[in-house]
């Protein structure tokens, strides 16, 4: 079985040779639009398509339009659809050197965006020895260079099929959305080793359940309204990031303060329960 990585990237990627002893590591996982940056990737991608005359202007405003009722609203399983045949139709007969180009005007301004509570959490993953990945629905040639801007382990995202060099229009594997999420992050834990239960997953929407139900450390960010009330429903911490300030993170539902709480909670892996209970976990 090919590395999801290597899959996803086109990267060669070595195959691990682990001692016996080894055990199960841990990862964090991050939903980029809303979570990791403030706003939509795929309208700071299509502006700068559209400047590089890659997509038409009727189209570009038809996305644009797209990304803003996103970034307001939320995306629901129709707009998923409709995001997925956009993307595809865009880069339908685009070379892939071209869209590759353009990361080099998309990764600074999406790096503009990163909320600093996101960069904060990066920073105590690492220091905790996790691994961190960006999971997004947005392509992965902008994921993966993100991530790796960002210091990141990697990124999973839609991967368009390309041939002789232009993409086709076609999917390779599943939509980097809802379940296809979790899909990319269970295939990516079975060949790395990690212990989804010792896993984090932060994101905004209640597309997202599939992937935060998928770990043992699910954290709401800035949550959209079905996803906060699931949230408080189930106890899970709910984040609040803010660009104006350098709070770290805001529980809701608990009186434990909030710094104390990321502190712990992303540290050193303590989850807090329904009734305000905080069990520690081993990392």
């Amino acid at each position: 079985m090919a590395h999801p990585v290597a899959r996803l990237t086109g990267v060669t990627m070595p195959t691990p040779v682990r001692p016996l002893w080894d055990h199960a590591r841990a990862a964090a996982f991050f939903d980029l639009d809303r979570t990791l940056i403030s706003g939509s990737s795929a309208f700071v991608f299509g502006v700068a398509a559209w400047r590089n005359d890659l997509v038409p202007t009727p189209q570009f405003a038809r996305d644009a339009l797209g990304a803003v009722a996103f970034r307001v609203a939320g995306a629901s399983d129709d707009t998923a659809d409709q995001l997925r045949a956009r993307m595809l139709g865009a880069v339908k007969g685009v070379r892939q050197a071209d869209l590759l180009a353009l990361n080099a005007v998309v990764v600074p301004k999406l790096l503009d965006r990163i909320r600093p509570e996101a960069t904060a959490l990066l920073d105590m993953h690492r220091k905790a020895g996790r691994d961190t990945y960006i999971v997004s629905a947005s392509p992965r040639e902008v994921v993966e260079a993100l991530a790796q801007a960002l210091g990141m382990t990697g990124g999973l995202g839609t991967v368009g099929e390309v041939a002789d060099g232009v993409y086709t229009g076609e999917l390779v594997g599943p939509f980097c959305y809802g379940t296809g999420k979790v899909d990319a992050i269970v295939e990516l834990a079975a060949w790395e080793h990690y212990d989804l239960e010792r896993c984090y997953a932060y994101s905004d929407s209640a597309s997202d359940m599939p992937m935060l139900e998928g770990v043992g450390h699910p954290v709401a960010v800035n949550p959209d309204t079905a996803l906060a009330r699931t949230a408080r429903q189930r106890g899970w911490p709910i984040v609040i990031f803010s660009r104006r300030t350098k709070q770290v993170a805001k529980h809701t539902s608990t009186a434990v303060g909030a710094l104390g709480l990321a502190g712990a909670a992303f540290a050193t892996g303590i989850r807090v329960g329904k009734k305000a209970v905080v069990r520690a976990r081993t990392p």
